[in-house]
């Protein structure tokens, strides 16, 4: 099919990129196994934006479903600290003509995981009450991110933070699987592949990487499945058998009984860097049992976010409709349902962010 009027074709890498005459100087900045993202300037707005091509998202059912997640769950997402939609496009006409499409987002400056060494109390508080803020609005429309770390939580040069990646997000009620998060911050109740683990999932990640920015060095970095175990418990201590009955897995189970009787190391010597109020809250969301975590909401509501808390911040989600998250659809089905997605996209107003803040960031 011919290219419409006002796209335009550019190949980047070995790629071919049809898009819109508006978005101009394109430039590849990242690239993945399913697919490549490049900045360009919006030239009705003078915005840098990030566009995210999809690599062959009809090629089969699954990447087909996977595309088609990734399109619902970034239309749903309407809060300042989530990433989402700016725009959603295709050239093609009809549905028979759809062979890709393209996501388009804001431009972020850097990732935390390029932010090296400690950051000042400010710039941590700052940083974990934003993620706070956008997990308490992702959790209440009854979803799960289960991969949050450094990588996925992008930051503006203002320290301002958006949550990024929802390749793996799942919603709340979907049977859950135990290999999701990276190694280093996956909560221990999904190394211990519980099957039905809750939101706190994300709290512990939070308190990983609250920690990380505190001490400037990961918290827990085992070598391997086993050793990760081992170095959180050398920090939780040992649970008792309260904790183990829970567990589904007998395997689990065994091996926690032949554990070394690791006592809790004390928070204040583990960061003495940090406050008192900021020791309290990580002690809180680095509890070994998720039940014990404090939910996003909850967290938020600790002394230690007194200076930022607002309710502006905290608007409440409509519930996200995952019917199709379990669904066994032929490709042509699954292309239909993101075709109407992108025909059917209108670009959500954005609130101006009101927080004031001076806090700079730089990688």
């Amino acid at each position: 099919m011919e290219a419409r009027a006002h796209f335009y074709r550019e190949e980047i890498n070995s790629t071919v990129w049809e898009v819109p005459e508006k978005y101009t100087r394109l430039k590849q900045i990242g690239t993945g196994a399913y697919g490549s993202v490049c900045s360009a300037i919006n030239e009705k707005t003078k915005e840098k934006v990030a566009i995210k091509k999809l690599h062959r998202p009809f090629q089969s059912e699954i990447f087909a479903k996977r595309a088609y997640r990734e399109l619902r769950l970034l239309k749903h997402m309407k809060h300042e600290n989530v990433i989402g939609l700016l725009d959603v496009f295709s050239s093609a006409l009809s549905l028979d003509d759809i062979q890709d499409f393209y996501l388009v987002m804001p431009y972020m400056f850097t990732d935390l995981s390029k932010v090296r060494g400690q950051l000042t109390e400010d710039k941590v508080q700052f940083l974990v009450y934003q993620m706070l803020c956008g997990l308490r609005y992702i959790h209440r429309a009854g979803i799960i991110h289960r991969d949050l770390k450094p990588g996925n939580l992008a930051v503006n040069q203002d320290c301002e933070l958006k949550i990024l990646d929802f390749g793996l997000a799942r919603s709340t009620d979907a049977e859950m699987t135990g290999y999701v998060v990276t190694r280093w911050y996956r909560a221990p109740e999904v190394i211990l592949n519980w099957m039905h683990y809750t939101q706190t999932v994300d709290i512990w990640s939070v308190g990983c990487i609250m920690a990380e920015m505190i001490n400037g060095k990961t918290l827990f970095k085992g070598r391997d499945y086993m050793d990760q175990l081992t170095q959180i418990m050398k920090v939780t201590g040992v649970p008792g058998a309260e904790f183990t009955q829970k567990l589904d897995s007998q395997e689990a189970k065994n091996y926690i009984k032949t554990l070394p009787r690791y006592p809790r190391k004390d928070f204040s010597t583990l960061f003495p860097r940090a406050s008192a109020k900021g020791i309290d809250l990580l002690e809180k969301m680095l509890v070994l049992d998720g039940d014990e975590r404090p939910t996003a909401e909850l967290a938020l509501e600790h002394p230690y976010f007194d200076s930022l808390r607002d309710t502006e911040d905290l608007p409440e989600p409509a519930s996200y409709d995952d019917s199709h998250d379990n669904a066994t659809l032929t490709l042509d089905e699954w292309k239909r349902l993101c075709f109407r997605e992108v025909r059917s996209f209108v670009p959500f107003p954005r609130r101006d962010s009101k927080r004031k803040n001076t806090l700079t960031i730089s990688p």
